[in-house]
């Protein structure tokens, strides 16, 4: 079966302001990605903060064009009234609502913009139905955002995706914004909502306890290029780049009655304004050699592992 969400080499730049009559630099937001997506899957992009997991998020969720590659989305449902069968949960749900509308307006918003009028009062309906659906409770429809905790807030953004009718919900670091205490219960709840409704995930974090609960596969990214693609039980359990492997060790451990840490990484991430040439990881890398500073690797399957690709010239 065709998937869902195709990405083919995809790049996205941005022309910088040059000084008087000299042009300015060009960053490289995102480098020749290629990924799929499946249906009712869930892909996890990771990695540091600068590596362009969300441009590449808003580029699938068309906010952002490439500028070169192409994304192509196969939905399975016919759509005759216009809707997008790809949706956004942004990551702050304090700035995502617009605190002038009703929680009415802004879930049916889609419903409102959709090419086949529908009543009002059959639109409130729609609406009350997709609030039940993610735990809000009925009086919501008629109040506004500031009157909602942070993770009431969340709930009311997913329900605006939802009524949609989505195939595919682009989770820009959906829990990041949240209280610990909060994150599981809205976590269990897009668990529940993939289970009923059978929609994927393309699901932004750097919280790999979420990324571990949620994803069916990872895509590790580091300044626009990919990494490292396989199984979250395979990247997991045996990561084989090395960017990916000090992404793990960097994460806090308990151990001894004492919290230990794994290795950080060294150096900042470089700026994508003059990307490493070769390897952009080989400047933080301790294999590193003259090969990794003058030719990019592929992204290639790991030794004995047909399925996990990862793009170095020595992976495990």
């Amino acid at each position: 079966m065709k998937p869902l969400l195709e990405i083919d080499s995809v790049s996205v730049q941005f022309k910088m302001r040059g000084q008087m009559f000299k042009q300015g630099p060009t960053l490289r937001a995102l480098d020749n990605v290629s990924l799929t997506l499946n249906r009712g899957e869930t892909l996890a992009i990771v990695g540091e903060s600068g590596s362009g997991k969300s441009t590449l998020g808003y580029a699938v969720a068309g906010l952002r064009p490439p500028t070169s590659g192409s994304i192509r989305i196969t939905p399975q449902r016919e759509r005759k009234d216009g809707r997008d069968p790809v949706q956004v949960i942004f990551q702050d749900p304090f700035s995502a609502l617009d605190p002038r509308m009703t929680v009415e307006d802004i879930v049916g918003e889609p419903l409102r913009l959709s090419e086949i009028a529908i009543a009002r009062g059959e639109r409130r309906e729609l609406v009350a139905d997709v609030l039940e659906q993610v735990g809000m409770p009925s009086d919501a429809v008629s109040r506004y955002p500031h009157q909602f905790s942070g993770g009431q807030r969340q709930r009311i953004a997913i329900a605006r995706a939802l009524i949609g009718d989505p195939e595919l919900i682009v989770c820009d670091e959906p829990l990041s914004a949240l209280d610990v205490s909060i994150q599981s219960k809205i976590l269990n709840l897009l668990d529940d909502i993939r289970t009923e409704h059978g929609i994927s995930y393309f699901f932004i974090s750097h919280d790999f306890g979420v990324v571990r609960h949620l994803a069916d596969r990872v895509a590790v990214l580091y300044l626009g290029q990919i990494m490292e693609v396989a199984s979250a039980d395979d990247i997991f359990a045996s990561p084989s780049h090395p960017y990916t492997q000090a992404l793990f060790e960097a994460v806090p451990r308990i151990g001894r009655g004492r919290r230990v840490r794994g290795q950080v990484l060294k150096g900042e991430i470089p700026t994508p304004l003059n990307p490493p040439s070769g390897c952009v990881f080989h400047t933080r890398c301790p294999r590193a050699t003259l090969l990794c500073s003058t030719e990019r690797p592929k992204l290639e399957p790991a030794p004995g592992r047909a399925d996990q690709l990862a793009a170095c010239h020595y992976k495990d």
